[in-house]
């Protein structure tokens, strides 16, 4: 646009040249601002758009980095996500073979407990039979202890440990036997206690120290001699041991039962056998509830302290205590047997075996 305006001014008319000679060079003047204006304005355009164009291409450059680092978080985090997802695939592999090895052990707990069962109902029948057989064993050794032991205590507990097992058992059938069980029962704890294993022990142990009891007449040892003094001259000492000779071929003694026999030591052997035999025999009577000769075999035992031994020493007076003591034990109550609880048990037998026919 700036030469056809120079071109145009250079076509204008020649008066006005002529008129002012300075107006050529003042023409040209703003003709050349106008360039120099134009040229800034395209450097600057330029300038303008090269900035634009190092923005963009550093925004562009920013952006394929960001872009690159996305992607590459992305593929670890899809590597992860495939790895996680292996793993879960593993496990869940793991799990449906252990839930397939649960239910075959399920399947073959079931059958099992299904032949358990079957087995069950087969030897129910067979349990009871045991469980009478047994209960009756019981009741047999009861009786036993009874009869020939009279201990109380042992065939009571008998009693409650059959009774424990029918409760276990818990079959209707067995309700007869458990009432019968009770009564005779009842009628063991409604016995007077009598500490039978008690007694036995300390006729045990009065046995035991017989053999150290002294007896009335024993040869008791001659007191010691006094010891020779060193200056003593031969003659002295030979009246002093004539003289301690003499008093051993002598011996005075008082006595309070002047009846105490002299027995040699044969005869003081067999008298400490037979003491031990009345008492071992005084034991077996309190075993069978035999009051009189229990008392009896206490009585002569108690007379033969009294005539045999030294009833000054403590341990024959404490012997004699012991038999006074015993011979008030009070053994005459009559046991009762077990009769109704054995004739609940054959019944219960009898109606089993007719009913297997």
């Amino acid at each position: 646009m700036s030469a056809p305006q120079g071109e145009a001014s250079a076509s204008a008319p020649a008066p006005a040249a002529a008129l002012s000679p300075t107006a050529p060079g003042k023409s040209r003047e703003p003709g050349r601002r106008r360039r120099w204006l134009t040229i800034a304005l395209v450097i600057g355009l330029a300038a303008a758009v090269a900035a634009v164009w190092i923005d963009a291409r550093n925004r562009d450059r920013q952006l394929r980095t960001e872009v690159a680092q996305r992607l590459a978080e992305l593929d670890a985090g899809d590597k992860v996500l495939r790895a996680t997802m292996l793993a879960a695939q593993d496990s869940l592999r793991d799990a449906q073979a252990k839930i397939a090895l649960l239910e075959n052990r399920l399947a073959e707990s079931q059958t099992q407990q299904a032949a358990l069962d079957a087995l069950y109902r087969e030897l129910a029948p067979s349990r009871d039979e045991w469980a009478l057989t047994e209960v009756e064993q019981v009741l047999l050794l009861a009786s036993q202890q009874l009869q020939l032991a009279g201990n109380v205590s042992a065939a009571l507990a008998a009693l409650q440990l059959a009774d424990a097992k029918l409760q276990r058992l818990n079959r209707p059938q067995f309700v007869p036997l458990r009432r019968a069980l009770a009564r005779d029962m009842d009628r063991l704890k409604a016995v007077p206690y009598v500490d039978v294993p008690g007694i036995s022990l300390r006729l045990d142990q009065a046995i035991a120290g017989v053999d150290a009891l002294p007896l009335a007449l024993e040869e008791r040892l001659p007191p010691s001699q006094e010891a020779p003094a060193k200056d003593e001259s031969g003659w002295r000492r030979f009246l002093r041991d004539a003289w301690q000779d003499l008093r051993q071929l002598v011996r005075i003694e008082n006595l309070d039962r002047p009846e105490a026999p002299l027995l040699t030591p044969p005869q003081q052997f067999f008298l400490r056998e037979n003491l031990k035999l009345r008492l071992l025999s005084a034991r077996f009577d309190l075993l069978f509830h035999d009051q009189a000769n229990f008392r009896a075999d206490l009585a002569a035992a108690d007379m033969w302290l009294k005539k045999y031994f030294d009833t000054r020493a403590k341990p024959v007076q404490s012997l004699q205590t012991l038999l006074k003591e015993l011979r008030a034990t009070d053994m005459s109550t009559e046991l009762p047997g077990l009769a109704g609880s054995l004739d609940a048990v054959r019944v219960l037998q009898l109606a089993r075996e007719k009913r297997m026919r």
